[in-house]
């Protein structure tokens, strides 16, 4: 590539970037909800007019890898032209579980062009969605209907016209309705606002430079993406590296990687039949976590560019990893786990079969609360796996989430919970020539009877070190109620809770890298 292409293309590559967050800002702005607005879960893109990522904003890995899958699944089910923009959170079409609700706009420069120039894609979690419990994350879940409101791909928006009171009774159908549908429809409101500042900027773009050129950069950036991968896994021993870890419940995660130049296999063959519970991924959240691991495999500045994926053959089973869905939800697996914990730990699995770093404390530690008239989401921080020349970073979120964590402010006025304790569990990280991060303790105090869901992992075992490293401590949860007694909760689990009652969560710390008496690598 010539100096003033490679010139070109950085220019190009930051401005599509800047469209992204331009995006994000918007979103966050204009959104009602606490999870959108302050807990900042929610993610933009662009997209080419393949439906093949570009770039992103600097959001929420899980989201930002699926969200190719899903714009090329939507755009084959429906007839996306001029002024249409459409929404869906169906697994079974490139979504992740029924919480992130995705909303995709096509960017047209004109009616008659025989495609659009691009896509613009906005994907939030949406605290309360229905289901079975506030909080729409249910621990006890066993089917998708259990789960909350199924949205198959549909338009949001037809030729310029809003079908708002068509998706106020989306919301409100099916056997679990939304207990916040005005929050939704707002949530879902500034995302289309989100994707319209998207694609007036790069409406901007194709007039100013033009189309052809913009499409070139897309695609060239595409192609330096995989370029750089082929460079990245040509310098690695060739060889077959295997792995095996283990959810809580002792269901395994499997996966051979095979180097072979400039080409990689990932097989996840040996994984888990489909779960019982709510731990099923989709094929669209493994492609996130292998897109995400393959950039951190780069090592490179670069966008989560879907290019970076063509020198990859990936081999997903039926199973855990790639469940079936059928036309009823009542009869399609839960999922709603395999988003945010079964995702990490398929983080850990192909981290230790590479061995790019100690285990960081793989998981999300989702902690969800309400009652009828609300549901609040969270996730908590935790130790970071410690790596060859570093320390593990306490006290943080790690690989595939990367939210803020509310105010205790904005927590106590929006909900009736008082924040007692938010510090480092100092000690937690495994020990090494480099330390794994501390994970945190996190204690709540309810003000009103409600019901609370836990979703973790690493609690039966403590996130794995590396090169001779110690094991990060594995975290805990309990509840000890207004009367004094106390009761564990399992990694998965749920409870009604009373006035007085307290959650005291602690999370995972980071695995070490290296025996203390190692010598520096």
């Amino acid at each position: 590539m010539s100096v003033g292409r490679a010139v070109e293309l950085e220019l190009f590559t930051h401005r599509f970037e800047v469209l992204a967050a331009q995006m994000g800002e918007l979103l966050r702005r204009t959104a009602l909800s606490v999870n959108v607005k302050e807990r900042l879960d929610f993610s933009c893109a662009l997209l080419d007019s393949a439906g093949r990522l570009v770039v992103n904003a600097p959001h929420i890995p899980v989201h930002l890898g699926a969200l190719g899958l899903c714009v090329r699944t939507v755009k084959g089910h429906l007839e996306l032209g001029p002024g249409d923009v459409a929404v869906t959170n169906h697994p079974g079409f490139g979504g992740s579980h029924l919480p992130d609700v995705t909303v995709i706009t096509p960017v047209w420069m004109d009616p008659s062009d025989a495609e659009p120039l691009g896509y613009v894609a906005s994907r939030a979690h949406h605290a309360e969605i229905g289901g079975t419990r506030p909080g729409s994350m249910p621990p006890d879940a066993r089917t998708l209907a259990e789960e909350g409101v199924v949205i198959e791909p549909r338009y949001l928006v037809r030729g310029g016209e809003g079908r708002w009171a068509e998706a106020r009774s989306w919301l409100l159908d099916g056997p679990h309705p939304s207990r916040a549908v005005e929050e939704n429809l707002a949530d879902l409101a500034a995302a289309v606002a989100a994707n319209h500042r998207g694609a007036q900027r790069l409406e901007e773009l194709a007039a100013a430079h033009g189309r052809s050129t913009v499409a070139r950069y897309m695609r060239l950036l595409r192609e330096t993406a995989a370029q750089r991968m082929r460079r990245a896994l040509s310098r690695r021993p060739p060889g077959v590296f295997r792995a095996r870890e283990e959810l809580d419940d002792g269901t395994p995660l499997a996966v051979t990687v095979t180097l072979a130049g400039e080409h990689a296999k990932i097989d996840f063959t040996g994984s888990g039949g489909v779960h019982q519970g709510n731990l099923n991924a989709t094929p669209a959240i493994v492609h996130s976590v292998v897109l995400y691991v393959l950039r951190l495999l780069l090592a490179e500045e670069l966008p989560l560019n879907e290019g970076l994926a063509e020198p990859v053959e990936l081999l997903l089973p039926p199973g855990l990893l790639n469940p079936p869905f059928p036309a009823d939800p009542a009869r399609c697996p839960a999922v709603v786990g395999g988003n945010v914990e079964t995702s990490q730990r398929l983080v850990d699995t192909l981290l230790k079969a590479l061995g790019l770093a100690a285990c960081s404390q793989g998981t999300m530690n989702n902690t969800l609360f309400g009652n009828e008239r609300f549901g609040y989401y969270e996730t908590v921080c935790g130790g970071a796996g410690a790596g060859p020349g570093f320390d593990g970073a306490d006290a943080v979120h790690t690989h595939m989430t990367n939210t803020a964590i509310t105010d205790p402010e904005v927590l106590e006025i929006r909900y009736p919970v008082r924040l007692e304790r938010f510090e480092i569990r100092h000690g937690s990280g495994g020990a090494g020539r480099h330390t794994g991060g501390d994970g945190v303790c996190r204690e709540f105090v309810f003000l009103e009877p409600m019901t609370l869901s836990v979703l973790t992992q690493h609690r039966a075992r403590g996130p794995y070190g590396a090169a001779g490293g110690e094991p990060g401590a594995p975290g805990r949860q309990r509840l000890r109620r207004a009367d004094g007694s106390v009761e564990e909760l399992a990694a998965v689990d749920g409870r009604d809770v009373a006035v007085g009652d307290r959650l005291i969560m602690e999370t995972p710390g980071g695995g070490g890298w290296g025996a203390p008496e190692a010598e520096e690598e």
